[in-house]
């Protein structure tokens, strides 16, 4: 099917006014994100049954026709493994598609494998083989060539053939609200902004630190979300993660003694050695300042809770059953990380999940129901927010 490539207002108004009249669209994003921290769109596919377009933002100041079809909540939106286009919509629209139905999740619960790609998707479902071979392009770039935009059109022209497949299926597992579910909440992890002053909770090997160490790597690890934010830069532009956990950790008082970090880039050095500095010094001054019970507290782990490994054998039992009445594979119903996620929620003060202003993935959506009754008797009411 031959593609159509939109760069005035008035075709895409038309084309999203028939697409608003179909009961499900497919869209992808094409975007570039190499050293920056948020996606930055480059082309919007959407094939709705009767039209194949290309939607190029850049060229289009006024994208309402297609917001408006992205929340209209009687279109279904079929995108495989949305994560990134999630983001990709919020960054640039600041609203998500709603309905979504995710055809990689849809192929997990129906058993056809965890975290299938969709030229694997397609194979399977269309006997299609796609190429591939334009996937690394620079989308922001202009003109984009004919292979690009061919390649770019594939990605949503047998998305809604693969989605007619797998509804079906679904609609007779009577499971087609965990799908809407889990993008539902997925669509809220992406909303959700970590606050600066709980960076240093993200940095690898915070729990080795003293009080006094974390309270700088806190200072520095806030600096830099703060910094990438405001510059739009991806955070190890900024400053590498490894080299703020050594600056927490050996506290230099000089741009000399911070040069000394292993590997470190003096251009970091010479942008952003001052500030950092400066951060280490205030930061020490303020955990002197601060009495022993109000200091920042050392980060826990749940292997140092003596009973996590025997908890968490008893939760992946109850995950087990589930999935086993549910008819889905133990992928499905939760991961190790998703059952370590509650275990901390529920044991610690501090985690990354309360500090987002979330729930962990079992209690939220279509999970809450499956697992909250187990929880409660294995580890008693829940937490508040």
């Amino acid at each position: 099917m031959q593609y159509e490539l939109v760069t005035t207002f008035e075709k895409l108004d038309s084309v999203c006014n028939l697409a608003q009249q179909q009961k499900a669209v497919a869209l992808d994003t094409e975007f570039v994100r190499t050293r920056t921290l948020s996606p930055h769109l480059g082309l919007i596919q959407l094939y709705d049954g009767h039209q194949l377009v290309l939607i190029d933002p850049l060229a289009i100041d006024d994208l309402s026709p297609f917001i408006a079809l992205m929340e209209n909540t009687s279109v279904v939106k079929v995108l495989h493994s949305c994560s990134e286009d999630l983001e990709t919509f919020l960054t640039a629209f600041n609203t998500v598609p709603t309905p979504v139905f995710d055809s990689q999740f849809a192929a997990s619960i129906l058993g056809l494998g965890a975290s299938l790609g969709y030229a694997k998707l397609v194979e399977l479902l269309c006997d299609v083989s796609l190429d591939k071979g334009e996937s690394r392009t620079d989308w922001i770039a202009r003109p984009l060539r004919e292979a690009q935009l061919s390649y770019a059109a594939n990605d949503v022209l047998y998305l809604l053939p693969c989605y007619e497949h797998l509804v079906e299926k679904i609609n007779e597992a009577g499971k087609l609200e965990w799908v809407y579910q889990e993008i539902a909440q997925l669509a809220d992890k992406k909303r959700s902004q970590m606050p600066e002053e709980f960076a240093y909770m993200q940095i690898k090997n915070n729990w080795r630190l003293s009080k006094e160490q974390l309270t700088v790597l806190q200072a520095l690890a806030a600096w830099r979300l703060a910094t990438a934010r405001k510059k739009d830069m991806a955070l190890n532009f900024v400053f590498k993660e490894i080299h703020l956990y050594e600056a927490a950790r050996l506290m230099p008082s000089s741009k000399s003694g911070l040069s000394q970090l292993h590997g470190v880039n003096p251009q970091s050095i010479r942008r952003y050695g001052e500030t950092i500095i400066t951060l280490i010094s205030e930061a020490r001054d303020k955990y002197a300042a601060t009495s022993e019970s109000q200091r920042l507290p050392k980060v826990s782990r749940l292997i140092d809770v003596a009973s996590y490994k025997q908890t968490l054998a008893s939760l992946k039992t109850v995950s087990d059953k589930i999935a086993n009445e549910n008819n889905v594979s133990p992928e499905v119903i939760a991961s190790k990380k998703q059952l370590n996620q509650v275990l901390k929620w529920y044991w610690f003060d501090n985690d990354e999940t309360r500090v987002l202003g979330l729930k962990p993935d079992v209690l939220s959506g279509w999970r809450a129901p499956l697992f909250e009754p187990h929880l409660e008797k294995l580890l008693g009411n829940k937490p508040s927010l």
